[in-house]
């Protein structure tokens, strides 16, 4: 097997030097790495062609059929012009783009396929959040959009997220169609591609500009939900915030000004966009390090909370200020918390609409549906991944026209609380989380003590993920013993406790399509799902405890003592795959 691995690394190599079509420094460098018999860089470079996933391409930046470049850029770009040409629909496509290194530039080699295609292109000015992306793309009722950024990923990481005319990110039948092109796709000299100057000349290229950034704040603005508390106190909420050097400082600063919550602070050294993204090893704010700058200044000024964003924006994280103790509320504790806030003060104003209905993931908190059926609020479950939550929403749009949504959330720091876009929203729900906090001060309670209060009326449960990462083809192939081994463990207990039910979401029958995702359910109700990344190098873990005996404080030291042996008992499984 590695032999073959080396043989066809070296041979895609010798194939990329021969090749006119890519630049003669590109070429140059390849060959210096023959010439020196570097086989394992060769491998890591061209053991594969970069896999389009069912949501875009993404990898480390770097030259090579394994990594991102604007040669592969190009040729993802040329699959998804096909296929909506193929769609005989809208003929344009919407782009936006991050701080990543090449973000811009990849951004214009994709609307110069476009382009070269005959499509038209909306491509914004400058840099912009995800939540931009899918409303410019609505707005222009695209066939298709792209959002190039690699999320949350290190700095040396870039791609694309590729979108579908409702907004949403791309799903079966249509990421099919889009990634079966693009493995058909052999010679990149095959691409048709125009100069980016000569597409904007033709009036193929349309540039994008403040005046739809406006409709979109404009359009946010019906989620608010005290709005009138916001203005009389909002001066009372002090507040640090971070985009870590990404698109959120102009979206998101303008966001609270709108609402009224203007006593704010943004991180000085991290407000302007940088892809090298210095202060930070990693630009996850669901990460408290990434985190740290804004939390020493919330300290020091005495502020109330921290919120940061990551460098596309669709990711909001937190921290709280609890008389003086830092703490860190990961995403179901931020989703449960701004669900429970929309549902009592909709309801508390009369503004609560008939058949309402919300939306989670398999692996998000089921507290919160016990929430909404306090409310009178039918919850909607879906596949890991906002795609999912938002085709599930255009699903009932079109099926159901009478229901009405109010709030989407996912446990990896995701949510969106209004119908403007289909992906989670780090701008929108920054303003929630802002006037939610003033609300719970303003009742003399910080957010932790919100939550427990939500804990004594419902039942505590606690949510722990456990990512194990694996690099490289070695680690992909650990990643897919791992779930084999899971799949078939003969256990009937875990920890003390019996397994009722094992579910594989990739077997017909969960409700659900297939997915590469297990689950296991334990008799307390408790469960731990399984499911390997989709765009990292890793496989996710998702440890659910449910406790409803006894009083708070006992519901939490048991389910602290039941997730430390779950994560004993996988970490162990894992190790031994």
């Amino acid at each position: 097997m590695e032999n073959n691995m080396e043989r066809r690394a070296i041979e895609q190599a010798k194939n990329w030097v021969s090749n006119t079509y890519f630049d003669e420094a590109d070429r140059l460098e390849i060959k210096k790495l023959l010439e020196s018999n570097n086989t394992e860089e060769l491998v890591e470079l061209f053991y594969k062609d970069l896999e389009f996933g069912t949501g875009g391409i993404r990898s480390i930046l770097g030259l090579g059929t394994n990594r991102i470049n604007k040669y592969n850029i190009r040729k993802a770009s040329q699959a998804l012009a096909s296929t909506v040409l193929d769609a005989n629909q809208s003929k344009s496509i919407a782009i936006s783009y991050d701080s990543r290194k090449f973000s811009y530039e990849f951004a214009k080699e994709a609307a110069s396929v476009f382009a070269g295609n005959g499509l038209e292109v909306y491509i914004y000015k400058r840099l912009n959040p995800v939540a931009l992306l899918s409303f410019s793309l609505r707005h222009h009722k695209c066939q298709a959009g792209i959002m190039v950024t690699a999320s949350h990923n290190p700095p040396e990481y870039n791609g694309y997220k590729v979108f579908w005319n409702d907004g949403a990110q791309v799903t079966p039948p249509n990421d099919q169609k889009i990634i079966s092109t693009y493995n058909e796709l052999q010679d990149f000299n095959t691409i048709r591609y125009k100069d980016f100057d000569q597409g904007v000349s033709e009036n193929l290229i349309h540039w994008v500009g403040k005046d739809v950034e406006d409709l979109y704040h404009q359009a946010i603005k019906s989620a608010y939900i005290n709005k009138e508390l916001c203005e009389t106190r909002g001066s009372e909420l002090k507040i640090i915030y971070t985009p870590i050097h990404g698109t959120g400082y102009v979206p998101c600063t303008r966001a609270l000004d709108d609402i009224g919550l203007k006593n704010y602070q943004v991180v000085e050294e991290q407000k302007l966009p940088d892809s090298n993204f210095p202060t930070v090893t990693s630009p996850n704010p669901e990460n408290p390090e990434a985190l740290k700058m804004a939390v020493d200044l919330m300290l020091e000024s005495n502020a109330d909370i921290v919120m940061g964003s990551d460098p596309d924006t669709d990711r909001l994280g937190v921290a709280v200020n609890c008389n003086g103790e830092v703490k860190y509320p990961n995403g179901n504790q931020i989703g449960i918390l701004m669900l429970h806030y929309i549902l009592t003060n909709l309801t508390e104003q009369g503004r609560l609409p008939k058949d309402a209905y919300f939306v989670k993931t398999i692996v998000t908190t089921n507290l919160q549906n016990k929430i909404a059926t306090n409310f009178g609020v039918k919850g909607e479950t879906t596949l890991t991944g906002f795609k999912w939550i938002c085709g599930r929403m255009n699903e009932i749009e079109q099926q159901e026209p009478h229901r009405n949504f109010v709030f989407a959330t996912e446990e990896s720091f995701g949510y969106l609380n209004h119908e403007y876009i289909r992906d989670k929203d780090g701008i929108s729900p920054l303003t929630l989380m802002a006037e939610m906090t003033l609300w719970y001060k303003t009742q003399g309670m910080d957010l932790y003590q919100g939550l427990d209060k939500i804990y004594e009326q419902f039942g505590f449960h606690n949510e722990t993920l456990l990512n194990l990462n694996y690099y490289g083809k070695e680690g992909a192939d650990k990643i897919v013993r791992i779930m084999d081994k899971f799949r078939h463990l003969t256990l009937k207990e875990v920890c003390g406790q019996k397994i009722i039910k094992i579910e594989d979401y990739n077997q017909e029958g969960t409700g659900l399509p297939k997915s590469n995702v297990l689950s296991y359910e334990l008799e307390s109700g408790s469960k731990f799902f399984m499911r390997p990344s989709g765009t990292e190098p890793k496989i996710k873990f998702y440890i659910m405890i449910s406790e409803n005996e006894g009083t708070l404080a006992n519901k939490k030291s048991k389910a602290e003592k039941l997730t430390k042996k779950l994560l004993t008992f996988i970490k162990k499984e894992a190790d031994q795959a």
